[in-house]
């Protein structure tokens, strides 16, 4: 089965117990992270049109949406449909202006310089190649237009990591299959993290792309990584 594929079913399966097991095996600690990364994507008083990628059940995206300036725009993208059910409910909830859509990361159906700027939290890992869906999001941003991503990572402190590696394929695993009843998602997500490039590697993939003024910042000893990246303006 293709990752895309994979990723989709899997991400379908888990969505009704998604946000109650991310906050709760993250020790809530993700909503720290989404805050930061949120300052760098609104940062102007200006509206601005931005594109969630790998949106999911929205946490992102409402965040996004209730900083923007007025007459904003925010769209969420993702292959989970069942992610995205919930996601639009909590839209409604939140009273917020954001809209959901279906779309693969390598094919974005956006004509060339889009958005003002995209986000991706914790899902550009689960893009099947990596590599053109990173392009496919520089095509359909703006110049001048900022890409902030959050990942989670493999810390670089050695005792730090042996933690973490003990806690991410070990007991998480075992409380979110228990809670989901699926262990088999739960295996896949630590490993996919594990699998993800190196920050100086992923860094080089994204001035590959086309991307420039590239900054990385490690948070909570590396756990989690923020990447910011903007498209050149056109003189």
């Amino acid at each position: 089965m293709a990752k895309r594929e994979k990723a989709k079913k899997l991400f379908d399966n888990i969505a009704s117990d998604y946000d109650r097991l991310n906050h709760i095996l993250s020790l809530n600690i993700d909503k720290g992270w989404r805050r930061k990364a949120v300052r760098e994507i609104v940062d102007t008083d200006k509206p601005l049109k931005v594109l969630d990628m790998a949106c999911g059940t929205g946490d992102f995206t409402i965040e996004i949406s209730q900083k923007v300036a007025e007459g904003s725009e925010v769209t969420g993208v993702d292959l989970s449909e069942e992610m995205m059910k919930i996601g639009r409910e909590k839209i409604a909830k939140a009273a917020v202006e954001a809209t959901m859509e279906y779309g693969e990361c390598e094919e974005l159906k956006y004509p060339d310089n889009s958005f003002d700027r995209i986000s991706v939290g914790f899902g550009v890992r689960n893009f099947e190649h990596l590599q053109k869906g990173l392009e496919e999001m520089f095509r359909v941003l703006k110049p001048g237009g900022k890409l902030v991503i959050l990942e989670l990572s493999v810390p670089s402190n050695p005792v730090i990591r042996w933690c973490y590696k003990l806690y991410f394929l070990k007991i998480l695993p075992a409380i979110g299959g228990y809670i989901s009843g699926d262990r088999s998602a739960y295996e896949y997500l630590p490993a996919s993290v594990l699998h993800f490039p190196a920050p100086d590697k992923f860094q080089a993939m994204l001035k590959e792309c086309g991307y420039s003024e590239i900054r990385h910042k490690s948070l909570t000893f590396g756990i989690c990584r923020m990447y910011i990246g903007k498209k050149q303006q056109v003189c």
